[in-house]
């Protein structure tokens, strides 16, 4: 059965519009398997003001929680957002667990804005829509969570890391002399290396497929 890490593009987003919260844990919300394994956006809630502060459409946002900063150290959450009108406008609320497990506190000061790009892990029949699919070619973004939209699938890589390239047909893999991207960075203009790269079709073998979300 075919996995896939699916990584979503949204080239609307621009610049993030950062607005600073207080993220707290509530017991009214769940940290499932699905959500630890990346097969599930973290569920959380804010209130409907937030939200459409945020200009996130698909209520996807990061929520980005500092650590340490003078170390600079934070970690980050993806979280699709449901409106709850009784939760004030500077809280977001998070399953248990999301926080106390990396910060040993279930509550903190962090900034949250719509996300430019998230990932998510799909398999059985969700992943089964994207075999035999061409880079260029679109699916559903249902198979994400989204409705109303598609993804341009733009890429991929193996379990390697070997990448897809699209002018190549099929989805074996072949060793190419290359002078770019993908597959290849030169450091000097005109260098050229054989590279082993991946053709352009979505196999099993492939694990990280690159996408963007269109009309």
């Amino acid at each position: 059965m075919a996995t896939f890490k699916v990584v979503v593009g949204d080239p609307e987003a621009r610049e993030p519009k950062e607005v600073y919260v207080r993220v707290v844990e509530s017991s009214n919300l769940k940290l499932t398997e699905a959500m630890k394994e990346g097969r599930e956006l973290v569920r959380a809630r804010a209130s409907p003001e937030l939200i459409e502060l945020l200009k996130t459409p698909y209520r996807i946002a990061t929520v980005r929680v500092w650590k340490d900063r003078v170390k600079k150290e934070k970690f980050s959450l993806t979280v699709r957002l449901e409106p709850d009108a009784s939760i004030p406008s500077g809280v977001i609320y998070v399953p248990e667990g999301s926080l106390s497990e990396k910060l040993g506190s279930s509550e903190a000061l962090a900034g949250v804005f719509r996300v430019k790009s998230f990932q998510i892990v799909v398999e059985g029949s969700k992943a089964a829509v994207f075999i035999g699919k061409k880079i260029g070619e679109t699916v559903d973004a249902s198979v994400v969570g989204i409705s109303g939209k598609k993804l341009l699938i733009t890429g991929g890589s193996d379990s390697s890391g070997f990448p897809m390239l699209e002018s190549i047909p099929g989805s074996a893999k072949r060793a190419l002399l290359l002078s770019s991207t993908p597959g290849y960075h030169p450091k000097n203009e005109g260098e050229r290396r054989r590279k082993i790269v991946r053709g352009n079709t979505i196999s099993e073998e492939i694990v990280q497929i690159n996408t963007k979300l269109v009309d």
